[in-house]
């Protein structure tokens, strides 16, 4: 008999995670066991040159929903990618190593709590979102990026940048398939293709905790990001994101 795919996949991009990850998955793993459903967690080693790779064998070899993934592109947009075209689930969230979000809070991009959409984005801006010991300057930083995005590619969307999201597994096929970014703005990019594609983008609030070691550079990061929202800016006006999905084995 056929073992039952799982209800959801977390997909957790790590790159120098050894550190985080050790204190981060356990309690992932504990969320995933303690649900009714059937859940995968899969760790996207993204060509980390510390411990991470080994971190994540040691946790797996004591609990078989954990795997490891592999891919040696650099880029979270590309570490995603991977986990998101390999997940079997008919849920699949990504969730960034920190856990600024505390983990229960899934069940809030789940049925119950929600399933008429396509794509869930966790929101630090929706009514009822709360954040924790964020510097003002990081929020000032975000927001004017967020003005960018919502004049450039996205507009009405509130927060496009929290790291943590939900698709169904039929929608992340399609988008993940033609999303070409291997960088930080690939979250923009998808859901630059999913408005394009008519899919039911809804912003779930959530409790978020900021916290030090962000691999973002407020500086570096926010220019390469403008130039990559106005390369798919360009890359939409070209048709890029037209083309049909590769077929892919579910």
């Amino acid at each position: 008999m056929a073992e039952p795919l799982p209800l959801l996949t977390i997909i957790i991009p790590a790159y120098n995670e050894e550190h985080r990850l050790p204190t981060t998955l356990p309690q992932v793993v504990a969320f995933a066991e303690a649900q009714a459903y059937p859940v995968e967690v899969l760790v996207v080693d993204n060509a980390s040159t510390d411990r991470t790779a080994e971190v994540v064998r040691a946790v797996a070899a004591e609990h078989p929903i954990v795997s490891l993934l592999y891919q040696p592109i650099r880029g979270k947009g590309a570490a995603v990618r991977k986990g998101m075209l390999e997940g079997r689930g008919e849920y699949l969230f990504i969730c960034d190593a920190d856990l600024a979000m505390p983990i229960e809070q899934v069940s809030r991009f789940l049925p119950p709590a929600l399933s008429d959409y396509d794509v869930a984005i966790a929101s630090r801006e929706a009514p009822g979102a709360r954040r924790f010991n964020e510097p003002g300057y990081r929020h000032l930083m975000g927001r004017v990026f967020n003005t960018v995005v919502r004049v450039l590619a996205v507009p009405g969307i509130q927060d496009t940048q929290c790291g943590f999201k939900c698709f169904r597994r039929e929608v992340a096929r399609d988008l993940f398939s033609v999303q070409i970014l291997d960088g930080w703005a690939f979250d923009v990019e998808v859901l630059y293709i999913a408005r394009r594609r008519g899919y039911r983008i809804v912003e779930v609030p959530i409790d978020w905790y900021y916290g030090e070691g962000s691999r973002v550079s407020p500086l570096r990061d926010s220019w390469n990001m403008f130039w990559e929202v106005v390369r798919i800016r360009r890359n939409g006006r070209a048709g890029l994101y037209d083309r049909q999905r590769a077929h892919l084995t579910e």
